[in-house]
């Protein structure tokens, strides 16, 4: 299989880290973007390159700002000559609880901008090399239940970002099926800390029961299933928003605590 380049937003570190490795492991080269985690990026390129042989670069450049996004796209595509996959991965996300009026402006816009605008910064640079070559593979990343824009109390903004990334996923989906472009979305479960970078393997070994299959989902679980909507044979795999939860009723869930 001719080599493959794969872009990967907020690659550095958690889930974006553990996918990228799952993807180098396949032998696709992997570029890699980051707002401040510079030091854990380099770590990162260098493990790939020693352990797979595989070609990797790591690029500065913050999803919410427009400019950064274009340039970061620019820099992969003149080391390359190419972006086959694109995982939109980074997405600013406010711990603390806030009603929607509690926000600020800048607060507001600036999640919308990383976790919606920011896709459509990058998608717009890289589906014509895509369409060029007659093949591509993107995939987002949403919340449970995203794709029927549910409430999420104190999450207003992310929600809504998340929402409209869902149908813009869709969209695309229909847009570029006949260009050999698929467009996925996947959607974590309530992995957290460690986990995101932990292993099913590693996860067997702990109990969580409030996890339906009673183990608590890792940034494997999720790097499994995009490595498979990232395959040559998975063209029949479109449009589609995938739950990864264990079985987990997420917003549920976080409702009640």
């Amino acid at each position: 299989m001719k080599e493959k380049i794969a872009m990967i937003t907020g690659g550095a570190t958690g889930i974006g880290r553990k996918t990228a490795i799952m993807l180098a492991q396949s032998g696709i080269s992997i570029a890699v973007t980051y707002r401040k985690s510079k030091s854990e990026a380099e770590v990162l390129i260098n493990e790939l390159q020693k352990l797979y042989g595989v070609n990797c670069i790591a690029v500065q450049g913050d999803a919410a700002d427009e400019a950064e996004c274009i340039q970061a796209v620019g820099t992969v595509l003149h080391t390359f000559g190419k972006i086959d996959i694109l995982i939109h991965n980074a997405g600013p996300y406010i711990h603390e609880r806030k009603t929607m009026i509690e926000y600020t402006s800048e607060e507001w816009n600036y999640l919308i901008s990383g976790n919606l605008n920011g896709f459509f910064y990058m998608a717009k640079q890289v589906i014509p090399y895509m369409r060029s070559q007659k093949w591509g593979r993107i995939v987002t990343f949403g919340f449970e239940r995203s794709d029927t824009a549910p409430g999420w109390i104190y999450r207003s903004a992310f929600a809504a970002a998340k929402s409209g990334l869902t149908s813009l996923t869709k969209t695309l989906a229909l847009e570029e099926a006949q260009n050999g472009i698929t467009v996925n979305m996947v959607c974590p479960g309530d992995i957290i800390g460690e986990w995101k970078e932990s292993s099913i393997d590693a996860a067997n070994q702990q109990k969580d029961a409030a996890v339906p299959i009673g183990r608590p989902g890792t940034g494997e679980d999720l790097a499994r299933v995009i490595s498979f909507l990232c395959d040559e044979k998975s063209d029949f795999i479109t449009g589609s928003v995938i739950p990864v939860t264990g079985g987990t009723d997420v917003l549920n869930k976080i409702h009640q605590e």
